[in-house]
């Protein structure tokens, strides 16, 4: 063995444990400098940390207070008629007390805006009347793989006598093997759906009597 190989590697074993003490050094020690970064992402930028001072601002806080009215996300739901459509948050019993109807103003464009929801998120399976003929129940029928379970007409009896809070909480919750649509749909636009669903219902079974003096007398006429 040549006489030079034992003291080199003597050397890059020496060499070898340098990188090892200095990170050993650096995670032992503190510094006002930033660690090296090979990748530089968000925590090695410029920022204030929680309780720390910032001239930017009067009163010299960098954590700033919430602003005047500002609710929690998911916590603007105080009124369980509007926002889960009961009509109490507590209550004796299995059976929720649902709002029997709609508990905000309906309007020309509010029934607009449902059927415009109704047509994107309801109509694929319950169909544009709401007869549970849409164009994905139709697909699933025609390829009979044994899993699929048909949509409800609107038009059912059972669906018909449902409060409009449970058809809220459907939309919003989901039921059976339909899906929920909380997270797609805001509160308004479901009260919106609620609307066009009962439009819609009414339109299969209207009487003569719902209909203004005028456009009875001139259908009776006819």
């Amino acid at each position: 063995m040549p006489h030079w190989v034992r003291p080199a590697i003597v050397v890059v074993s020496v060499v070898g444990l340098v990188p090892f003490a200095l990170i050993a050094s650096a995670r032992a020690s503190k510094s006002t400098k930033p660690r090296v970064h090979l990748f530089f992402d968000m925590d090695n930028q410029p920022k204030f940390k929680a309780q720390a001072a910032n001239p930017l601002f009067a009163d010299g806080r960098a954590m700033r207070p919430p602003v005047a009215g500002a609710v929690a996300r998911n916590e603007l739901a105080d009124d369980p008629r509007v926002y889960r459509g009961l009509q109490a948050d507590r209550w004796s019993g299995s059976a929720p007390p649902w709002v029997p109807t709609i508990p905000v103003p309906i309007t020309g464009p509010m029934i607009r805006r449902g059927r415009e929801r109704f047509d994107v998120y309801c109509a694929p399976c319950h169909g544009l009347s709401g007869f549970g003929d849409g164009t994905v129940a139709n697909r699933a029928e025609k390829l009979a793989e044994g899993t699929w379970v048909p949509p409800l007409s609107l038009h059912d009896p059972t669906v018909r006598s449902r409060p409009s809070g449970h058809i809220f909480n459907t939309i919003t919750n989901g039921i059976r093997t339909m899906p929920a649509y909380g997270s797609q749909i805001p509160v308004a636009d479901r009260w919106a759906v609620v609307a066009y669903v009962r439009a819609l219902q009414r339109s299969r079974d209207a009487r003569l009597e719902d209909l203004p003096p005028d456009v009875a007398s001139q259908l009776q006429k006819e």
